[in-house]
This record gives structure tokens, C-alpha cells and sequence, in this order.
């Protein structure tokens, strides 16, 4: 009996300190007019990462991961039907985006096969927009793969 008392009093203690270290809940994206897109604010300022490595390990691929190849497409304009993916916690890019003339965004399924696609970049481009290119990589990735409902965003890089 004093043995499911004590595991009954561990578990509560765990779920307070797991309470006490909850950040700000992750919140839906707001929707915009466009169907699809998600608005975007600006980016917080940004702090580096304290020196030193990650407390984190390192993620291990268990087999080799196949990356096809790039799709160049026009903005807005992915071949793929749109997937109504779950929402996600969207990056927040630091990038001098008058300088950006290409993106590249790659997302990957559950075997770990990777879908780049890249799109141009005119001025004018800036974080408003990496939703879209976001979401081409990921309608991409579901298309592509069988409808592999895992299908996330990898990473997102400029040219």
C-alpha cells in the first residue's frame, strides 16, 4: 500500500515541476485572408545560445537519408495541392532580407527522405512570405510520399 502512495505522491511532484517549467502555451497561428497562410510577426531580439554544447544529444539517423531533388518553383505557385498539415511552431528567421535572392526550404517524411524546393526571392521578399515557401516544401513532402501524414519542415535557408 505505502508503495502506491509513494509512486502517487512521485507523479504529482512531477506534474507541478513539469508546470513550473511550462513556457507560454504554443499557440495557433492566426489566419489571414489567404486560405493556407498564417501572418507572421517580427522576430524578438535576438540572444545568442550560452557557450558550449547543447544539453541536448544529438539525433541519430537509424538508416541513410535519401534527398531528392530540388524543385525550383514560383513564388506562391507549388505544383502540389495545398495539404492541411496540423499547426506547427513556425521559425523565426534573422536574416538581412535585402539580401536574400533565393530560399531553399526542405521538408521530410518518416523514412526520412528529404523535399527541397527552392523559390526566388524578389525585393520586397521578407518573413511575411516564408510561410509560403514553408508550406510548398510540405505539400511537396505529403504529395510525394505517399501521403506520409509525418511530413515536417526540416530547415529553411536563403541564397
Amino acid at each position: 500500500m505505502s508503495k502506491g502512495i509513494v509512486a502517487i505522491a512521485l507523479f504529482a511532484g512531477l506534474v507541478v515541476r513539469a508546470q513550473d517549467r511550462r513556457e507560454e502555451p504554443v499557440r495557433a497561428p492566426e489566419r489571414s485572408g489567404e486560405p493556407g497562410h498564417t501572418s507572421r510577426s517580427q522576430p524578438s531580439r535576438f540572444e545568442p545560445h550560452p557557450p558550449g554544447r547543447s544539453p541536448r544529444p544529438v539525433p541519430v539517423q537509424s538508416h541513410p537519408v535519401r534527398i531528392l531533388q530540388p524543385r525550383v518553383v514560383s513564388h506562391g505557385h507549388g505544383e502540389w495541392r495545398h495539404w492541411e498539415h496540423p499547426a506547427f511552431p513556425r521559425p523565426v528567421y534573422y536574416w538581412d532580407w535585402s539580401i536574400v535572392r533565393t530560399v531553399t526550404c526542405v521538408a521530410e517524411d518518416s523514412y526520412g527522405d528529404q523535399y527541397p524546393i527552392t523559390e526566388s526571392a524578389t525585393p520586397g521578399f521578407g518573413l511575411q512570405n516564408m510561410t509560403s515557401v514553408e508550406d510548398d516544401a510540405l505539400d511537396r513532402c505529403y504529395a510525394q510520399s505517399g501521403q506520409d501524414p509525418s511530413c515536417a519542415l526540416v530547415s529553411c535557408s536563403h541564397g
